[in-house]
């Protein structure tokens, strides 16, 4: 019994952390801890499955209770971040538009979540934008120092992040095949693994050129694009 909710605890850590983030995030104006927080919640979402696997208790409730938390950890926190970062640059687009905007995230996530869980495609590559990659997107902005978050910075920085949420959204319930990032082992020729080699090199020099946490934020914006580049070379 004690081994088979191995992975339900490991789950509820995450879960545990996402809540942490929004208290950090709303409560006590931290948007850097929250994100930080969202960080180690998403390595608890690794590690449950993984657990799972390797311990072979897999189930219905674990897969439901880290849909659950995802929706916490990957969709209400970093919605909470936003909400924070841009609270005080409102730009023109006013605090019930932002509210508004924001409040989609936590939505859309839930939504991807629960067609995921339904969707048999899924089970050993993605359609649409994982809700952990899209919340990876808006750490690296909170983490990044690179962007001036006060009131006296860019006002119409609101609205360029509401903007990447929209998209960011449509991306999550869309049917954009993302490739896999493992490698085929078997042959590790750039003919076989050609994607899988590209995307590491361009996210070498990504993270050489900015120096910043602001990197993850392109990385995941950059496998978003190669996908869609693969995707419609293939499609020819």
């Amino acid at each position: 019994m004690i081994k088979r909710q191995i992975p339900n605890l490991i789950t509820l850590c995450n879960l545990a952390c996402g809540v942490l983030s929004v208290f950090a995030a709303i409560a006590y104006q931290e948007p850097e801890l929250a994100a930080l927080l969202i960080c180690l919640g998403i390595l608890f979402d690794f590690f449950d499955g993984l657990s799972a696997r390797l311990l072979g208790v897999s189930s219905p409730m674990g897969k439901e209770l880290d849909s659950l938390a995802d929706v916490v950890t990957s969709g209400v926190a970093p919605a909470a971040i936003l909400f924070t970062l841009c609270h005080s640059p409102l730009g023109h687009i006013g605090l019930r538009g932002l509210v508004a905007a924001f409040l989609l995230i936590p939505l859309f996530a839930a939504y991807r979540l629960a067609k995921f869980n339904i969707d048999t495609r899924q089970s050993h590559s993605f359609l649409g934008l994982p809700v952990p990659s899209q919340a990876l997107v808006w750490v690296g902005l909170a983490l990044t120092q690179s962007i001036d978050y006060s009131a006296t910075g860019n006002p119409w920085l609101a609205v360029v992040f509401v903007v990447l949420s929209l998209v960011l959204n449509v991306l999550m319930v869309s049917e954009l095949p993302l490739f896999s990032l493992k490698f085929n082992f078997k042959d590790l020729s750039w003919k076989t693994n050609s994607v899988q080699y590209i995307f590491l090199i361009v996210c070498a020099v990504i993270i050489a050129l900015l120096r910043d946490w602001i990197a993850i934020s392109a990385i995941i914006l950059w496998y978003i694009i190669l996908s869609a580049i693969t995707q419609k070379k293939h499609a020819e």
